[in-house]
């Protein structure tokens, strides 16, 4: 399997190399107030796909920390749960009740 994987990736290298190796030419890119920018046309769509791969993990964070935080709550709430039928659902401390006498 291992060398199944590698092919796979050695294959999309050497296509993405050779795509690269074939858009060398110079495109001009015209933002605004005259700024222009200038690069090979390989390194402006690297650039785009790295500007988007980062906008796109930034969107992702609040979401990953907002599902971090429910699954503490769940677990907190289960290790309740769990003390409490451990309790046979008396409530308080695990040990049973202290005997006057």
């Amino acid at each position: 399997m291992r060398i199944v994987t590698w092919t796979v990736r050695l294959l999309i290298f050497a296509i993405v190399a050779a795509f690269a190796a074939k858009n060398i030419e110079p495109v001009k890119l015209r933002f605004y107030f005259d700024f222009l920018w200038e690069a090979p046309l390989v390194a402006v769509l690297l650039a785009v796909l790295a500007l988007g791969a980062v906008l796109g993990l930034t969107a992702a964070v609040g979401t990953m920390l907002r599902q971090r935080r429910e699954i503490g709550r769940l677990r907190r709430e289960l290790r309740q749960q769990a003390d409490t039928a451990a309790d046979g659902g008396r409530g308080g401390s695990r040990y049973p009740p202290a005997v006057d006498g």
